[in-house]
């Protein structure tokens, strides 16, 4: 069997010119082999056909030996032609990869896998290694096709991506970065994942979307630790808070992790003086890249208020209530699914409640008695209408800096000064720095300060209306100017008036 050696190398490679000189040399000494062959068989197979005519004829006598002899020949021309065929075998660094009828298929498959290498890799890949193509005869049935001569290279680029591969972490398609250990990696997700997780916990999910990609021609790689860190990062949201009683502008800012500047920047529309309860503010939110939402399925006790029934009392006015007798709570065993994001409860959903002990009722009086005109509301109104030149807290006056207990409201000179609410005054007369000064006791213990008064028209033990003139601005006591100061006491310690008037 006739073989030609011709080399395809990836890595040393020789001219295109080389092969093809190659390849027409082989190719003519085929075409005058096969020539040669077609010939003889052509004539021998015309000889015989006439010995086998003589002898059909009777006109010669075929000896046996030659018809063995043609026999043979046609069998062995026959088997040639159709189980054989002209073929390359393709090593590679001497590996043997298969056998086929055309070079140009080991060139067509090896572009194919380099170019999807680039794709994948990022960078000009080509196959390693020697590719040999050495001319010769083979069956068939032993051709390979292009795919097996693919894969072979594939296999290669497989390899090379195995080794190069690293891993890609995004969330919500944000680059976090990329780490080498895919197991490492599932490791750390899942702990993070499980830093939520209990007994009860029946769902654990991440809230973002979170992906894991292939890469493979990059530089920047994180260790493990890093990786968890930079997930844990907290990035900045926004929520609201509604104020309640008793809140300040600075409290706010402190309980949320903010400065008031950054409050004030969220807020731009908000008198920061003038608090209301049931205001919403916009606060900032802390949340970590990477969020984890749980469900627990939880079994608990909870309380069932007692019913409320009233007692009408005739020696109480209308709109008063007292209590005569507290109930005791009932208890209810309750099922329930709970959805947390990051540990803080989202959503309650209960699915069944069952009683385990009745509560039993609270008894509240309710008063039936006319209220008189002087009888507190609970509510302040404002007892001058005019600018606020000084605010509750503490301030640079005089020198120094004092704490200021009240608000300090501008008027003219005998303008009228108004009871907040109705009450009783229990002071009417001078008081040091205060100047001329009228106190209101309210029926729920309040008391109201009216200062600096130029003059006062009520009297020590009067009961009063909400909204009846008092006294009339001046600037008597320590004073820089007309105005009326207006402090809101309870159980004697002053607190911000701003936070009650209405």
């Amino acid at each position: 069997m006739m073989e030609l050696h011709v080399k395809h190398d990836k890595k040393m490679g020789g001219t295109d010119c080389q092969i093809k000189e190659q390849l027409d040399s082989a190719w003519l000494l085929i075409k005058t082999k096969w020539a040669v062959a077609q010939e003889w068989t052509r004539i021998h197979l015309r000889r015989w056909r006439c010995v086998v005519h003589d002898a059909a004829t009777d006109r010669r006598t075929l000896a046996p030996v030659s018809f063995l002899a043609v026999a043979a020949v046609l069998g062995v021309t026959m088997t040639l032609g159709t189980l054989y065929s002209t073929s390359y075998a393709v090593t590679v660094d001497g590996e043997r990869v298969g056998v086929v009828h055309d070079q140009d298929m080991v060139d067509e498959a090896i572009a194919t896998v380099e170019k999807q290498g680039r794709e994948l890799l990022g960078y000009d890949y080509q196959v390693d290694g020697e590719v040999d193509c050495r001319f010769t005869l083979a069956l068939k049935s032993d051709l390979a096709d292009e795919k097996q001569i693919e894969n072979f290279f594939y296999d290669q680029l497989s390899e090379v991506s195995d080794r190069l591969r690293k891993y890609q972490v995004t969330v919500n398609g944000r680059a976090i970065g990329v780490v080498e250990d895919q197991d490492a990696l599932q490791d750390m997700l899942a702990a993070f994942k499980n830093q939520f997780v209990n007994e009860n916990t029946i769902k654990a999910e991440f809230v973002d979307q979170l992906g894991v990609d292939y890469v493979y021609n990059t530089q920047q790689v994180m260790t493990m630790d890093e990786m968890n860190q930079a997930l844990r990062a907290n990035s900045t949201g926004a929520t609201t808070y509604e104020v309640s009683k008793g809140d300040t502008f600075n409290g706010i800012a402190y309980a949320n992790d903010m400065s008031v500047s950054d409050l004030k920047a969220l807020n731009p529309g908000v008198d920061i003086n003038r608090l209301m309860i049931g205001d919403v503010l916009n606060v900032k939110e802390v949340v970590p890249s990477l969020s984890v939402r749980t469900v627990d399925h939880e079994v608990y006790s909870e309380p069932i208020a007692c019913p409320v029934e009233t007692r009408e009392n005739s020696s109480m006015y209308k709109g008063e209530t007292k209590i005569v007798s507290e109930g005791v709570a009932g208890e209810a065993r309750v099922t329930a699914d709970v959805t947390y994001v990051n540990g803080i409860e989202k959503e309650r959903t209960v699915l069944s409640s069952q009683t385990v002990r009745e509560p039993t009722p609270t008894i509240k009086a309710v008063g039936t008695k006319e209220r008189p005109k002087t009888a507190s509301t609970g509510k302040f109104s404002w007892p001058v209408r005019g600018r606020v030149t000084s605010y509750f807290g503490n301030r640079r006056i005089f020198g120094g800096t004092r704490f200021h207990s009240g608000l300090d409201i501008a008027a003219p000179h005998g303008t009228p000064i108004k009871a907040a609410d109705g009450g009783k005054v229990t002071f009417a007369g001078n008081k040091g720095t205060y100047g001329k000064l009228v106190i209101i006791t309210h029926d729920n213990g309040v008391q109201t300060y009216y200062a600096h008064n130029s003059s006062i028209v009520v009297s020590a033990g009067q009961r009063v209306y909400k909204g009846q003139t008092i006294a009339k601005c001046g600037s008597t006591g320590r004073s820089t100017g007309d105005h009326c100061h207006f402090e809101v006491r309870i159980r004697g310690s002053a607190v911000n008036p701003l936070s009650y008037l209405r």
